[in-house]
């Protein structure tokens, strides 16, 4: 039986209660949902990349990223993205921001995606992403 590993990079802070940022089994990563957090500053909260969906966005798929990195994976290992909006009027401009962020990935092919509205957010949060990896 393969053991299930627990990832948390530097960049991140532990999480406040019993769940993981990423979790790998084999060659199975699951990031768990991301927001746009600055990298973690100990002592202090943790901080939002801007009021706006660009910069919270970048930095949520840097958050993501990171897990893949710790997990021993890369952007074309994941094989699904899935990301929550709390506007439906924001995904035109998610769209830009995304194939963009791709592109400069120079991503191999492109996983399969998501998007859905979803309004559970702390306040002043515009995004939400999770992926999933298989390492070959």
């Amino acid at each position: 039986m393969t053991e299930k590993t627990a990832l948390t990079p530097s960049t991140h802070t532990t999480p406040p209660a019993k769940f993981s940022h990423g979790v790998k089994k084999g060659n199975i990563l699951q990031v768990a949902g991301q927001v746009g957090f600055l990298p973690a500053v100990e002592g202090q909260a943790p901080t939002p990349a801007g009021p706006t969906l660009r910069e919270q966005t970048l930095q949520t798929l840097a958050n993501v990223r990171a897990i893949l990195e710790e997990g021993g994976a890369s952007w074309d290992d994941a094989v699904m993205i899935r990301v929550y909006l709390t506007d439906v009027a924001h995904f035109a401009e998610l769209n830009e921001i995304y194939n963009a962020y791709f592109e400069e990935q120079g991503l191999k092919e492109a996983p399969a995606a998501r998007t859905t509205v979803y309004v559970g957010l702390p306040p002043g949060l515009l995004i939400e992403i999770d992926a999933l990896a298989v390492l070959s």
